[in-house]
């Protein structure tokens, strides 16, 4: 058992983003053509997450040209080359099923707001520095 868990700590990446359901995220895939490889992005909504570890794998859901595409991809698959994460949607649901049945302007989801950074005394300048400038 403990070869195992060795082997899917070895294979396990540590350098993504945490991901939460409702995320709009820009998934760079490697694709290989003959002997180039290139990136492609798939941009989309996260609609769930499943497992954990090496298993665990996420559902993006994007409409182009009026059909609804989803990709399911393992989190920690070698083809994933980085994943950037647009803007944080605000859900209540685990799993976003319903965004299938809907379309235009109702399939999009509110976007959580980030907690500004407070002004911290390293980023005031101090007041000795301001006079001896005037």
């Amino acid at each position: 058992m403990d070869i195992i868990k060795t082997l899917e700590s070895e294979q396990i990446r540590k350098e993504l983003p945490f991901l939460e359901i409702g995320d709009f995220v820009k998934v760079f895939l490697k694709i290989k053509e003959g002997t180039r490889e290139r990136l492609q992005a798939f941009e989309g909504t996260v609609i769930s997450k499943r497992g954990e570890g090496v298993n665990e794998s996420f559902t993006v859901r994007r409409v182009t040209y009026g059909v609804g595409v989803e990709r399911v991809l393992p989190v920690h698959s070698p083809k994933i080359d980085h994943i950037d994460v647009v803007r944080k949607g605000k859900v209540r649901r685990a799993k976003l099923y319903y965004l299938r049945d809907k379309v235009g302007k109702s399939a999009r989801l509110k976007t959580k707001l980030q907690p500004k950074a407070k002004k911290t005394a390293q980023n005031e300048p101090k007041e000795e520095e301001t006079s001896q400038e005037k």
